[in-house]
Formats: structure tokens, sequence, C-alpha cells
């Protein structure tokens, strides 16, 4: 058997991977990444990889009789998550910090570091499946559809397909802690982590002032309709998201949502429900785990980590992507991911940078 090297977070999932991978007679060598310094932060023990993380995954190795490793990753992960979190917000866009991290840190950067201790394969306990053939690897989603952790994996570099392991993808979370359970892991009972893991105090507005500082992002400004009607001052746009509800004020005679953040003006724009259903979605910065689809294709994209996936069309394919849904969407967010599957397995994805309602015209975007 192979050398295996394991992220293990100090949660359940991580743990019962590690255990898994024993069980199956691997070398497996546990790691956790420090990825942010919590000391001067209040609760900072508690965050997913903070000190708790640390000490729990250090006791779950010690019981599987692994060694265990902590890497301190704080200025790789600064780079390709927290300052892109901060830029993305500065641009009146929504960022999702775990893809970027999947992308980058905790698989591309780990191969690096584990093939210097000798291993030549990756795993984590992420509830997703992988198919090993002769010449290539598919990515699906984790058999239990309820936890299903492919969205947050379209990042991944292709060539890092062959090399991975994920243990957990054919159970149920309820199978994860029997087995934990089962093996007297100290994690079997540990609550999940809900909080951005660099984001400690658990509101991210706290991180923006501390980084943005005197950026526009953090000035007042308008909140006005579509037609520019102005109805309302805000005191900062990186405080809203697409499909926002809640800090809008009152006084309207339907319920009013966001519909789009315009940086240059620092104008939030705010409509009713309907106007959240958009039909086209353009998606950049592309990374395809298969083959592109070609122009045409139908696909199902999920818009949303917890979205049901819709059916689409590719109408341009080039640098960017243009989806046409086949029903509208609401709240598609610029900054989220937007990801392609064909049945469970995944085709590719990419960031939402434009969200439209049809009629909308392609033709200055099609290859000739």
């Amino acid at each position: 058997m192979s050398q295996v090297l394991v992220a293990m977070s100090g949660g359940v999932d991580s743990s019962v991977a590690a255990a898994m991978l024993v069980e199956s007679g691997y070398d497996v060598v546990g790691v956790t990444m420090k990825t942010f310094c919590y000391s001067e932060t209040p609760n900072h023990g508690k965050t997913c990889c903070g000190l708790d993380g640390i000490t729990d995954a250090k006791r779950v190795a010690a019981g599987l009789g692994i060694p265990h490793y902590v890497f301190d990753v704080e200025e790789d992960f600064t780079r390709d998550v927290i300052d892109d979190f901060v830029r993305e917000y500065a641009r009146g866009r929504t960022p999702n910090p775990c893809v970027r991290c999947n992308s980058n840190t905790k698989f591309r950067d780990l191969m690096k570091r584990g093939q210097a201790l000798g291993c030549d394969r990756i795993a984590s306990g992420h509830y997703v499946r992988i198919k090993h053939m002769e010449r290539s690897s598919a990515l699906l989603r984790g058999r239990d559809q309820t936890k299903d952790q492919s969205y947050f994996l379209w990042g991944l570099p292709v060539d890092l397909l062959p090399h991975l392991l994920f243990p957990v993808g054919e159970l149920t979370k309820d199978m994860v802690r029997a087995h934990a359970q089962s093996l007297g892991l100290v994690t079997a009972e540990k609550p999940e982590s809900q909080e951005i893991c660099f984001v400690p105090t658990g509101n991210y507005r706290d991180l923006l002032r501390g980084r943005l500082e005197s950026h526009p992002a953090l000035d007042p400004g308008q909140i006005v309709r579509r037609d520019g009607q102005v109805i309302g001052e805000h005191a900062g746009y990186a405080g809203f998201t697409v499909g926002q509800r809640k800090g809008l004020g009152g006084g309207f005679t339907e319920p009013m949502f966001v519909l789009d953040i315009l940086p240059d003006t620092r104008e939030v724009v705010v409509g009713t429900q309907d106007e959240l259903y958009q039909d086209t979605v353009v998606v950049e910065e592309l990374n395809w785990l298969t083959d592109p689809p070609r122009i045409g294709t139908a696909v199902l994209v999920q818009l949303r980590y917890r979205a049901a996936p819709a059916s689409a069309t590719v109408k341009v394919l080039n640098d960017k992507l243009i989806l046409a849904l086949l029903e509208p969407q609401a709240a598609v967010t610029p900054g989220q991911s937007a990801v392609l599957f064909d049945g469970d397995r995944m085709i590719g994805g990419g960031r939402i940078t434009e969200a439209a309602p049809l009629p909308v015209s392609v033709s200055d975007h099609l290859l000739p």
C-alpha cells in the first residue's frame, strides 16, 4: 500500500477518513494546517484549524497510531484565500473562501509537502467520491446528497485527481459518527464548524474593516432602485450581498432584496423578489476536470452550495462561459461558484461574474 497524507482538521469527518485508511492497510500520515494566527482574537482556539482542532487531530492520530504534523501555511493561505476574500468584497462580489482554500492550500500545496514526506496520495474528509480509471479520474457527488461537498472542489488541478482519496464519500454523516463512536475517537460527538476559519468573531465585516481601512467599500452610499430612484442610504456596500433582505430599511409596500452592487458609484441596487430571478449566467476563471462542454450542450449547474442543480445550455465558451438557464434562478451572485455536472460527475466550474434576465445578446461573445 502507498503512503497517504490525510488532511486532519480536528473534526469527525477527517478523523474517520484517517481511520478508514488505516483499516484499509494504507501507510497514513496525518497533517493539520495552521492557516491563520488567532492569538489576538477572542475564542481563537475554538475555530476550525485553531488550537482545539490541532489538539484533537493530534489525539486522534495518536489513538490510530499514525504520525501527525502541523504545517504552517499562513503565508500561502493569506495570499491565496484571505487577500482574495477581501479583494472580492471590495469589488462588490461575494466570495467563497472554501473553494479558494481547496483549490490551492488544502490540496495543491499539501501535495507538494506530502511528496517531500514520501506520500504519493492526499486524502480528506470531504463528502465526495472519486473514481479512478485507467486513463483518468472522475470526481463524483457524495453518496449522501444532504452532505455532498463537491461544489467546493471544482477548482482542483485536474492533474491532482489521480492522487486523491475521499474515504467518507460513500457514507452518510450518521454512519461517520457511528464509526467514530465504535473506534472511541475523541471527535465522535464534536459539532460541525460553521464559521469562516479566519473570521473567528463570526462577522466578516470585522476582517474587512481591519484590512480595507479607508476603502470606498466601507464608505456610506445610496440604496437605489433599478431606475435610479434613491430610497435610502447604507454604511458601506461591503456589508451586502445579492439576495440579502435585512438591513435595507422599511416602509416598502413589498419586501425588498439586494439585486446588484455597483462599486464605482457605491450604490446598492434593490428590488422585489420577482426582480431577483435571472436567466443568463456569465462565468470566468474556468477550470475543467473533464473535456469542456461544447456550445449547445445541456448541463446541470449548481449556483450555490445548498442550491439544487439547474438545467442550462452552454451558449458561449472561450475565456468565459455563458449559460442560458432553462428556468430563471433567484439571487445568482457574482463571486459565488457555478459548478457544472453531467449527472453525478463534475465537469468543472468557475466564478460567476454576471447574471442577467433574458433576452440577452451573446452575439458579441460567440466564437467565429
